[in-house]
């Protein structure tokens, strides 16, 4: 006993330490997304909604029928926006094709990791998206 309340100090100190409160401590910086490459405005619109998490803002930009193919697959599009808005980003912009619809980048899911992706847009005759085809890209 006389020996764990000695190291209990020391442990404390090391602890302490460890979090950066004593000494230096580097943490990663994070730095703020690039969105210079994208260039159609609707599209830039909505892939801030996305990674600043709004549901609301995101699925505004849709047509009520939008579709989604998850790597050539169907998928229902509410449910997706639903459950992986918040969890799933974009952590960079590396290309952009076809008048900034087509959106590549490095990716990270709380569930499934970080990969490179694609979000590509379909513009509906309303002048909203109306379909939406993401999936793991190579490039």
């Amino acid at each position: 006993m006389k020996i764990f309340r000695s190291l209990v100090p020391v442990l404390l100190l090391y602890s302490i330490n460890a979090c950066g409160q004593i000494g230096s401590h580097n943490h990663k910086t994070i730095n703020k997304m690039e969105y210079s490459k994208i260039n159609n405005q609707k599209v830039l619109a909505a892939i801030e909604d996305w990674q600043k998490g709004d549901s609301a803002k995101w699925l505004s930009h849709f047509s009520n029928n939008a579709t989604l193919l998850d790597d050539g697959h169907p998928r229902d599009f509410m449910k997706f926006s639903k459950e992986a808005i918040g969890k799933e980003r974009f952590t960079s912009i590396n290309k952009v094709e076809n008048s900034s619809m087509d959106i590549y980048g490095k990716f990270h899911s709380d569930i499934w990791g970080d990969f490179k992706t694609y979000f590509k847009f379909r513009m509906g005759a309303d002048g909203k998206f109306d379909q939406l085809l993401i999936g793991q890209a190579n490039y």
